[in-house]
């Protein structure tokens, strides 16, 4: 990239805050998904809000592409840019600006550290409730992006739920304001549109989000099964009794060696098939006491081997550590790992997790399961070395047809990671035409040059293709055929 740029851009924010040589930049190269590559032409921090609306005039003047990129926590390749774009990083923006405990919100800049931002709350008895399992690390100019989620988020709802207002640099560098801190849109719900959108439609530079209480009452349950089967049905057990868990999270047998093989132990049984991690909370007492009761009773009737408490605070956050870390474990497996985010109903629970295991059979590969069981959010892990090409294609092989089974289940490609470039193929197996059209025509409204974040999460092909053409005239099939053609899908990941 031109030099110059790197002169312009450090005059705004200091020369030591733009990264121009190869070796700083390929720090930027990935995100958290290992599959996918891209060194950014330049890379810039800014550290107030005033510098990145600076920024982005100047790269709106040069018509210069450019991607927000929080702390590359990510896993779906939708932080990265190619070397005709400028990386924007939002590390630095990350203070919290104000806490308001009387109205339970707090004002922060998009670089403030998850976790962060409830250890600032809770000596006024409050928190932020989404919490990733990356929350020590990823920033929640980064959750709004990718409308994260979390253990927590079963009962409390993911990042969309939380946000009450957004101000936003546009491509051009003009500033607008969406919501209101009162939590009321004024006019359409433009909050809940930005949410999600994967940093296609700007830079949120200050973010509004709800607080709430702390529970008073908090049980944790860990419950470990023979087979996955059993603890899938577990599940749908569970909600079907009309319990609310503030989380509901499952591991099968490798997560659980992987982690019981790590610094973050958690004493989970190592012979089991599947553990529950179940959590109640609320404001009272007796009424959690009664919940996990009944919680405990219903993992006992659908085939727990055993259920336990955990006796204090010390011991919950060890079950805690457990899960939040599996991620980390599962590097002891292999030195790359794909991590894949599909959400299927509930009751297809137990078929779709014999379906994965079976593709991971078929293709001879190590696939280990860590996921949001009461949402049905499922996250299989797939172990590999990606230094081996052959390897490399197996993966991608049994990764379709993981996502084509989940999507014959009546589910879908993402819970909470997001499309970025990993889901681009599978979005025409979901959307059709028309629909792909229609959120390509609003990314217009926010960006009518689609330079932010160019590339990611609408294959826009497959609008200009088949825009204007109806499902039930075109038929599924022929969808599938074109995709398969366009992106290289085996034949047996869409024969479903």
């Amino acid at each position: 990239m031109d030099s110059s740029l790197a002169s312009a851009l450090a005059g705004l924010v200091g020369e030591r805050h733009v990264r121009a040589a190869h070796a700083e930049r390929l720090a930027y190269a990935m995100d958290g998904l290992p599959t996918h590559h891209s060194l950014p032409g330049l890379a810039v921090l800014p550290g107030t809000r005033d510098e990145v609306v600076a920024v982005v005039r100047l790269l709106a003047d040069l018509e210069v592409p450019f991607v927000p990129r929080g702390a590359g926590t990510g896993l779906s390749g939708g932080a990265l840019a190619d070397h005709a774009a400028v990386l924007l990083v939002l590390t630095r923006l990350n203070r919290i600006l104000k806490i308001d405990v009387a109205n339970r919100l707090a004002v922060v800049e998009p670089g403030v550290v998850n976790a962060r931002l409830s250890a600032a709350a809770a000596p006024h008895r409050l928190h932020y409730a989404p919490d990733p399992s990356s929350q020590t690390a990823c920033t929640l100019g980064g959750n709004v992006a990718e409308n994260a989620g979390g253990p927590h988020c079963l009962k409390y709802g993911v990042t969309t739920s939380h946000i009450l207002a957004l101000e936003v640099v546009r491509a051009d560098g003009s500033v607008v304001n969406l919501g209101s801190p009162g939590g009321e849109p004024w006019g359409p719900d433009l909050v809940g549109v930005f949410v999600g959108s994967e940093g296609n439609f700007g830079v949120a530079t200050r973010i509004t989000v709800r607080l709430v209480p702390l529970p008073r009452a908090v049980r944790t349950l860990l419950a470990d099964f023979s087979s996955l089967r059993a603890a899938g049905e577990a599940v749908s057990a569970i909600i079907g009794a009309g319990l609310v868990p503030a989380a509901l999270e499952m591991m099968d047998r490798s997560c659980i060696q992987a982690v019981e093989d790590s610094v973050y132990a958690a004493g989970y049984p190592r012979d089991a098939a599947a553990v529950l991690l179940v959590e109640l909370d609320g404001r009272s007492e007796a009424a959690v006491d009664e919940e996990a009761r009944q919680a405990a009773s219903l993992l006992s009737a659908q085939g727990a081997r055993h259920v336990r408490q955990a006796a204090d605070a010390k011991e919950r956050e060890k079950l805690w550590q457990g899960r939040k870390k599996a991620f980390g474990a599962m590097g002891r497996l292999s030195r790359d790992l794909v991590v894949q985010d599909a959400v299927v109903p509930r009751s297809s629970l137990p078929d779709v997790l014999e379906s994965i295991a079976a593709i991971a059979a078929r293709y001879d590969l190590v696939v280990s399961n860590v996921f949001h069981a009461g949402d049905g959010n499922l996250h299989p892990n797939i172990s590999f070395d990606a230094r081996d090409p052959e390897t490399v294609d197996r993966v991608e092989h049994a990764s379709a047809e993981i996502m084509a089974t989940c999507i014959a289940a009546g589910g879908t490609i993402t819970g909470e990671h997001g499309v970025g470039l990993d889901k681009l193929r599978y979005m025409p197996l979901v959307f059709d035409g028309d629909s792909l059209a229609a959120m390509h025509a609003v990314r217009r409204v926010f960006d009518p040059d689609e330079r932010v974040n160019p590339g990611k999460v609408i294959p826009v092909h497959a609008c200009r293709e088949w825009a204007g053409v109806r499902n039930a005239e075109f038929g599924m099939r022929n969808v599938r055929s074109r995709v398969d053609s366009a992106f290289h899908i085996p034949h047996s990941a869409l024969d479903v």
